[in-house]
């Protein structure tokens, strides 16, 4: 499937207020699309990961950026930019912050995904509806009622349920790493630098998955879709009100009339 096909069941399923966006890692520099807006070059500023994310889904910019873009360092060591240097291993990004003990800090730092310089490259996002090439993971934002219906979609042919996990932050790693690590779906709740740095909303989640996964996604939201399960939900309006005292009192003195005449 291409992904503006992708994109046209997206928006007729879902119906997102922002762009669905298609990520990609591209090791050379010759690759990148064209057009694709380099942050230090072209905007005169280094932005968090999730600036590039709110660029494609909001601005509907191709956005393509490496370690020399990124101001975040959790994003650099968790991208493959910049080595886990003692100083963050050591958990003191965390501690004080989310955590009260060096301990947990280091635990929390430790469970972030992470990108080898093997694996790492430019991270280039743009809107699905003007990919310049297949992406390797989409990612959805929306309500929780649209992630819901994503994910209903998702296992609709597998069942079961997805895994997920979250830890208020580093967002970045789980919606592009984790999928690309373990092959699974993710659903997203948004985390403190998405909302700080990229203004994403109070009532926003977040639903990504591999683009592998495309066909299989359609075709539950499809089957789903057959089955009842929709969005906007539909309400269940078969059901007589129930009104206040005054209310029936005026209803009864309708009775009362119809039956004098």
């Amino acid at each position: 499937m291409e992904a503006k096909a992708l994109n046209e069941h997206i928006q007729r399923h879902i119906r997102p207020n922002t762009f669905p966006v298609g990520i990609k890692l591209i090791k050379d520099a010759a690759d990148l699309p064209p057009k694709a807006k380099r942050p230090k070059q072209d905007m005169g500023v280094e932005i968090t990961i999730c600036q590039a994310v709110a660029f494609a889904r909001r601005y509907g910019w191709v956005i393509a950026m490496n370690g020399e873009d990124l101001s975040c360092p959790i994003a650099q060591v968790a991208f493959g930019y910049e080595e886990a240097l003692p100083y963050y291993t050591e958990g003191n990004l965390v501690c004080g912050m989310y955590t009260e003990s060096q301990e947990a800090a280091v635990r929390t730092e430790l469970d972030v995904p992470k990108l080898t310089k093997e694996e790492s490259g430019y991270y280039v996002c743009f809107p699905l509806d003007r990919a310049p090439l297949a992406p390797d993971v989409v990612v959805v934002y929306g309500n929780s009622a649209q992630v819901m219906r994503l994910v209903a979609g998702m296992l609709y042919k597998r069942g079961g349920s997805l895994p997920s996990t979250f830890s208020s932050r580093a967002d970045c790693a789980d919606i592009v790493i984790k999928p690309l690590h373990t092959g699974e779906p993710q659903v997203i709740v948004p985390c403190y630098g998405d909302r700080v740095f990229a203004q994403t909303m109070d009532d926003e989640m977040a639903f990504s998955f591999l683009f592998s996964d495309a066909d299989e996604l359609v075709y539950g939201l499809e089957g789903t879709h057959r089955g009842g399960v929709r969005y906007p939900v539909p309400a269940f309006l078969r059901y007589q009100a129930e009104f206040p005292k005054t209310y029936q009192q005026l209803n009864a003195l309708f009775a009362e009339n119809k039956s004098e005449s």
